[in-house]
């Protein structure tokens, strides 16, 4: 079988990063805070999405020692929209062992940064070789595909073993500017050999090394394992009104969405009937049924069929804590999956 040598792939590399990288705000600088904000954040998430939360986010809180000490609400209301809250609870939670253990002074080791809370291989990766120069390559899914089309390798990427396999071989060849091409990899799979659609291999620097290139594989790669098929669940949610004000509540502090704002929600869908029986029984008094919709939110492993039913009430009862427009805004965060019926509201 045909193999790829891959010692002239950072001279072929880095000139074409150099000569074309986005300006990306957290390309600005190699602080190790602002480099870890931006890779937890990128994860899942697309980059111009990112840039508007990455700019308030550090105007909000400047320094590992502001994130440590910031109250929770605040952390949620700043990640709203962004999804994956415990990202930002691990964000706040290693940012407490930097403070207490460093005195606020990130680590410098690929060892010590992996130790912290939310930090894997590829994170620790990319902060220990762009902030500190050490060569540890950060292998994402950008990163998995580069090497998988230019080796021609069929090996499923989301397999660990095939992680360890590409960390190896990068790690062979890694230059001396190793923060610029990690950088370098993850640019070249999120621009040219990118994701759903053709990559665009006559614009490639690494295209005379390219084994899928040649063979005309390319497009084919990478190979994933089948995933296993979603839990399905169904919700109804309940978008409770009265004199202006929303009733919610927080979620528990651990697991699906943890300590997160709701709108009050029950398992299953039900006839209008019997809701207006279940929610009488609750000890609240409806006044009107204002609407229905259907909306779906997906998560890793579950997907949630809610059902949202506005309700306005002749008076705020229950155990919930009810806010104004303006305060939902500005104080209480509302993940995804319950912004879809405030939306609508």
């Amino acid at each position: 079988m045909e193999t790829c040598d891959l010692t002239a792939l950072p001279g072929l590399l880095l000139p074409w990063y150099y000569e074309h990288k986005r300006d990306l705000p957290w390309r600005k600088d190699r602080e190790p805070y602002h480099i870890w904000l931006s890779e937890i954040m990128l994860q899942q998430t697309r980059v111009e999405a990112v840039k508007g939360y990455y700019a308030r986010f550090l105007d909000a809180l400047p320094t590992v020692e502001a994130l440590a000490n910031c109250d929770d609400d605040l952390l949620h209301k700043l990640w709203e929209g962004l999804g994956y809250y415990s990202r930002v609870r691990n964000l706040k939670k290693a940012a407490g062992v930097i403070l207490e253990q460093n005195g606020g002074r990130f680590p410098e080791t690929y060892d010590e940064i992996l130790s912290l809370p939310g930090i894997g291989d590829y994170t620790a990766g990319a902060i220990s070789s762009i902030s500190f120069g050490l060569k540890t390559p950060a292998v994402d899914g950008n990163v998995l595909r580069v090497l998988s089309r230019l080796q021609n390798d069929p090996s499923p990427i989301d397999l660990p073993q095939t992680k360890k396999a590409v960390r190896n071989t990068l790690e062979a060849i890694y230059p001396d500017a190793a923060g610029d091409f990690t950088q370098a990899l993850m640019e070249l799979g999120a621009t040219l050999c990118g994701p759903n659609w053709k990559p665009r291999c006559e614009e490639c620097p690494c295209r005379d090394l390219c084994l899928g290139y040649k063979l005309g594989t390319a497009q084919a790669l990478p190979v994933k394992a089948p995933k296993k098929e979603k839990r399905q669940e169904d919700r109804t949610v309940l978008i409770l009104s009265c004199d202006g004000k929303y009733a919610l509540e927080k979620r528990p502090n651990k697991g699906l969405l943890a300590g997160l704002w709701q709108f009050p929600n029950i398992s299953g869908h039900y006839e209008t009937g019997e809701l207006l029986a279940l929610v009488e029984s609750m000890g609240l008094p409806v006044r009107e049924i204002r609407k229905e919709i259907t909306r779906k939110h997906i998560f890793t492993h579950i997907v949630w069929n809610m059902k949202g039913v506005y309700l306005e009430l002749a008076e705020p009862a229950g155990d919930y804590q009810w806010f104004t427009e303006a305060e939902i805004k500005t104080q209480a965060a509302l993940p995804t999956a319950f912004r879809l019926f405030w939306e609508e509201k």
